[in-house]
């Protein structure tokens, strides 16, 4: 017998029938905008995160003429676009190199990780007061009025920082903003995502029926609890829940397996290549923004052995994200798709001496990421470096820059004011011009 009492909590709430499979995390994902101001195309985006800070002297800004100690054991390739040159390991990126724009003048304030991460993913710093909406979260509070049959904002991967929490989350906005987190690895041969498949032995039928039981649960819950902000919102966040684990679209979505073995193979069978099609998949769904988690391994940050860990990292990374490339252009949907790859930062240009083997230490003070799609222009370098990569040489680009523009390619409003949880008002994006030369 279920016993009702005033000290029932949400999270006690949906525990009751197989609505709880959804977790808090995804009920805080459906919310409400305001004030938000409609784009005039829906633009999505995937971000592709590097954790730790990939080495942009071995991949994107290689020196081949520098002395052996800082550039290293690998070679550039020519790429289709005359001028780009790229790492040896990265074939398939140097073939669609005219689908994206790399960005050699990248320059952070912080070498730290945590602090790297809130900053690249938001364009804002990460403070003792203030922890900063990501990207995904501004476009949950900005567009997403409507109730939707998939979530607005994904995650493929935990990306916690120890230290700091999760980047690129609600922030001071709440966790109503946080994305919906995949935790599985879509690589894996038993890959679900439960919460959008009710059991077998649980109909729609049934589900209507424990709907009517929330409905009253939620009577009793808001009477006893009305002067909790939840009390007042419950009711949408369930609703729209409900409406997504009846939904075929969201289940399907997320039914990674529906894909050729072709296209499967085309990714990548790992990690990175299979979290990216399943991120295809959401965004043709109606995701609006999916973060993925981009190593298979080690991570990005090589401290030590360096070269060893790029030729496990690079390959599945670059055949990925050429894969989603092409396949976002053959099916129309590059145009308003927005593409990121970056990480917190650079490395080291000179190799470090650890005992293991040689690696690259933590580097700020310039770096490179790439971006595409959604209208950006593509096929361009942007900035420079000096003979061994460690200073700006030509066009600074700041992460308030980077920011910019992608508010500007997702057709976000910079400087919405928005409210804090206990209601100081703030900018959206305080800092920041938009790099002409992509738009």
């Amino acid at each position: 017998m279920l016993r009702l009492n005033s000290g029932l909590n949400r999270r006690e709430l949906l525990q009751v029938g197989s609505l709880s499979a959804l977790g808090v995390n995804l009920l805080d994902t459906m919310s409400e905008s305001a004030e938000a101001s409609k784009p005039k195309r829906e633009v999505n985006c995937i971000l592709l995160w590097l954790l730790g800070g990939p080495s942009h002297i071995d991949m994107y800004d290689m020196k081949p003429l520098a002395p052996a100690e800082i550039r290293g054991e690998l070679n550039p390739i020519s790429t289709c676009v005359p001028g780009m040159e790229l790492c040896e390991l990265m074939p398939n990126m140097a073939g669609c190199a005219d689908k994206f724009s790399l960005i050699r003048s990248m320059h952070s304030y912080s070498p730290t990780h945590g602090q790297g991460d809130f900053h690249l993913m938001s364009g804002n710093r990460l403070t003792p007061t203030i922890n900063p909406p990501g990207f995904g979260a501004m476009v949950t509070w900005q567009q997403e009025r409507r109730a939707r049959q998939t979530p607005p904002f994904v995650q493929v991967g935990k990306l916690d920082s120890p230290r700091y929490g999760d980047p690129g989350f609600g922030g001071y906005l709440g966790r109503t903003y946080d994305p919906f987190v995949v935790t599985p690895d879509p690589n894996s041969s038993s890959f679900a995502v439960k919460e959008f498949s009710p059991p077998d032995s649980v109909s729609v039928d049934r589900l209507t029926d424990r709907k009517s039981l929330l409905t009253a649960l939620d009577q009793f819950q808001s009477r006893q609890e009305q002067q909790l902000e939840f009390a007042r919102t419950h009711e949408q966040f369930r609703e729209r829940a409900l409406s997504m684990i009846t939904s075929e679209r969201a289940k399907n979505a997320f039914d990674i397996s529906q894909e050729s073995e072709q296209v499967r193979d085309t990714y990548g069978r790992n990690r990175v290549g299979q979290g990216l099609l399943l991120a295809r998949r959401l965004v043709e769904a109606g995701v609006r923004f999916v973060t993925v988690k981009g190593y298979v391994r080690y991570g990005w940050d090589h401290h030590p052995e360096v070269f060893p860990r790029l030729r496990t990292e690079v390959p599945p990374y670059e055949q990925g994200y050429a894969a989603l490339l092409n396949d976002l252009a053959q099916r129309g949907m590059l145009e308003n798709t927005v593409v990121i790859t970056a990480g917190e930062f650079g490395r080291t240009p000179r190799l470090n001496n650890d005992p293991r083997a040689p690696g690259r230490d933590h580097w700020n003070r310039c770096f490179s990421l790439t971006l595409g799609g959604g209208g950006i222009k593509t096929g361009q370098v942007i900035g420079a470096t000096d003979k061994h990569a460690s200073e700006i040489t030509d066009r600074p680009v700041s992460v308030p820059d980077f920011a910019a523009t992608v508010y500007h390619a997702l057709g976000l409003n910079p400087k919405a004011e928005l409210r804090t949880l206990d209601d100081r008002p703030m900018l959206a994006l305080p800092e920041g011009e938009v790099i002409s030369e992509l738009i």
